[in-house]
């Protein structure tokens, strides 16, 4: 069974799964961290994919089934999400990955305790946090969320949030645990050319895949062989074999 649980950051109660209890104890477990408006249930079809490896699936703060509160929705903020949830569930080491927006929590944890860290997998995001336009909250809740029903995903007020503490920072900090950088190769990728020189400046074990039928969305038609592609690099982690 995978497990419901809750991980305390201050006031704030962070939901997450855990597949710990069905899990091999010989192989590291994987922590996920959703996109923007994701939440872990949609993430649970990859904690099965990995089984037997424990895996671990939060919904930051305004999402899901965690607590959505008022104030604080900066990158520190989401970091301290992670950091719960990691803390709560006793892992000490374990692998990576994240998805879009989330991409820059795992980036800015990764960058505080690369300790913990064996590896990290990027899913289609740049090496930094962005600051939103004056435009962007309107436009996500009236152009996206609310016509593909995503309201129940992120609340409105996360949104604002979002909105209202982000601010441009550049995770630049040099990473030498494997890192796998995916990114589609359609229009809508949000990883360009320069982006990925970025990636490669900053890893000095990197792998990159590629997927010719995905934008920004690589969990459509290319799912399966994304899914795949994790599981050889955690494998080839796991042996110490090389990762490019």
């Amino acid at each position: 069974m995978i497990k419901e649980q809750y991980a305390s950051n201050g006031e704030v109660q962070i939901h997450y799964y855990d597949s710990g209890e069905q899990s091999d104890a010989k192989l590291l477990p994987l922590v996920i961290c959703p996109g923007l408006s994701e939440t872990a249930e949609e993430y649970l079809d990859l904690v099965q994919t990995v089984a037997p490896r424990r895996s671990i699936v939060l919904s930051f703060r305004g999402r899901g089934k965690s607590d959505t509160p008022e104030n604080g929705y900066d990158l520190t903020n989401h970091i301290a999400d992670l950091e719960a949830v990691v803390k709560h569930a006793g892992v000490t080491s374990f692998h990576l990955f994240a998805y879009s927006r989330g991409v820059s929590y795992a980036l800015g944890y990764t960058q505080m305790h690369e300790e913990n860290v064996r590896s990290l997998m990027i899913g289609d995001y740049p090496a930094e946090h962005r600051a939103m336009t004056a435009e962007w909250a309107v436009d996500y809740i009236d152009n996206y969320l609310i016509p593909y029903k995503r309201t129940e995903n992120i609340r409105e007020t996360a949104v604002w949030g979002i909105h209202r503490d982000s601010s441009q920072i550049q995770l630049d900090h040099p990473l030498h645990i494997p890192v796998l950088v995916a990114r589609g190769q359609l229009e809508g990728s949000l990883v360009t050319d320069s982006d990925l020189d970025h990636y490669k400046q900053l890893c000095s074990h990197l792998t990159v895949k590629e997927y010719a039928r995905s934008g920004h969305a690589l969990k459509g038609e290319d799912k399966d062989q994304l899914y795949g592609d994790i599981i050889g690099f955690l494998s080839t982690v796991d042996e110490g074999g090389k990762t490019s």
